[in-house]
């Protein structure tokens, strides 16, 4: 009983991954900015999930698609965001959301990058990096208001 539940599970988690690559080109879609960057980062939250159970299961080799497309859907809702051209300050719902999940996902992040064998863990830092100046700036914003570049 145990293991049929077990393959079960794993037959879902394979199944929701090539959905995962769907959501993004959703975001894409999207026409509200606000709603956009909130998919993307759901997208993002779904495909570190995809990328932990990939490498649980000996897929290592699939990872970095998963953390690209991790990449990919951070900068959409960063770059969606940023297009609204609102205040963060003035108006921080949206932007307050993506600063808690991108804290999240550094977070979680983090935790998988512990849990890699050693010689694997490098292949994380580049998007941790991305992620954390996406952060870094989505908490100035909040606190400091617009900056215009």
């Amino acid at each position: 009983m145990k293991g049929t539940r077990i393959f079960v599970l794993a037959a879902m988690a394979l199944a929701a991954a090539p959905g995962a690559s769907a959501d993004l080109t959703k975001a894409r879609a999207e026409q509200n900015l606000e709603r956009r960057s909130k998919l993307a980062l759901d997208n993002a939250a779904a495909e570190l999930q995809a990328a932990r159970e990939a490498y649980r299961n000996g897929d290592a080799d699939k990872v970095p698609a998963h953390v690209t497309e991790l990449g990919e859907s951070v900068d959409l809702a960063y770059e969606s965001l940023k297009q609204t051209n609102k205040d963060p300050r003035r108006s921080p719902k949206w932007f307050k959301n993506a600063e808690i999940s991108t804290r999240d996902l550094l977070r979680k992040l983090d935790t998988f990058q512990q849990d890699m064998s050693f010689n694997e863990r490098a292949g994380l830092d580049e998007v941790k990096a991305k992620i954390q100046q996406v952060h870094d700036d989505l908490l100035v914003g909040l606190m400091e208001g617009k900056k215009h570049k």
